[in-house]
């Protein structure tokens, strides 16, 4: 039986339109490098932000943790700026999936490797109301330890009494995001493209599903359940 859905959010469920990861590529840039989006995409996607740039650096064999946290500064100064002007918007039907999972007694988390202040300055933007749209929204800031590691999705199900990861499902845009799911044991982990990841490679991740609209999570979830029931 499926208790819970944790959710991504920056291309998963937030259309933002690449913002942030365009934003980590000025950063990055500003410093003297020439990384494109797809390196920065491929590289840093569903990461915590300073660690998404240590990747990125290590294409180029650079491990500098001063500079890491420099570029990290900044690209936080940058993301505040960028997001005041950007228009926010949820994907597709995400609201819509919420209530229906909501309405049939599933958990929804949000979960994300954006610290807690950019997070909340999202679902305040979109005006998502936790209690009313979304159960609970766990980030990076709230974990030592963030993906692949399972800790954010363990962190959700402790906090919300979900004791066996089979009865979760983890959706995300990024492989990162499938990886993180399979380390928690979720029962099933679900790409979707409408993010940073392509269609192949998320494939390269194996999740179960691979889905093109959020509202496609529905008949999913709905088959699971049915067949716990039988």
């Amino acid at each position: 039986m499926i208790r819970m859905v944790v959710f991504d959010m920056a291309g998963t469920t937030v259309d933002e339109n690449n913002v942030v990861y365009k934003t980590l590529q000025q950063a990055i840039n500003e410093k003297g490098f020439h990384f494109s989006l797809d390196e920065v995409l491929a590289e840093g996607a569903g990461k915590e932000k300073l660690q998404a740039i240590r990747s990125v650096l290590q294409l180029k064999a650079i491990v500098d943790e001063p500079l890491a946290r420099e570029i990290f500064t900044r690209f936080l100064s940058l993301l505040d700026d960028a997001y005041r002007q950007q228009d926010i918007m949820e994907q597709a039907n995400a609201t819509t999936l919420f209530q229906a999972l909501r309405k049939n007694r599933i958990l929804v988390v949000l979960n994300t490797g954006y610290n807690q202040h950019t997070a909340e300055a999202l679902v305040e933007k979109i005006g998502w109301k936790q209690g009313t749209d979304f159960d609970l929204l766990v980030t990076a800031s709230h974990v030592a330890q963030n993906r692949p590691e399972p800790d954010m999705i363990l962190l959700a199900m402790k906090q919300l009494g979900v004791s066996n990861a089979a009865e979760v499902i983890k959706v995300g845009d990024s492989t990162i995001d499938i990886e993180e799911g399979k380390n928690a044991g979720c029962r099933i982990n679900v790409g979707i493209t409408t993010g940073a990841h392509t269609y192949e490679q998320l494939q390269s991740a194996h999740p179960e599903f691979i889905i093109h609209n959020l509202i496609e999570l529905l008949p999913i979830v709905d088959q699971e359940n049915q067949l716990t029931n039988a």
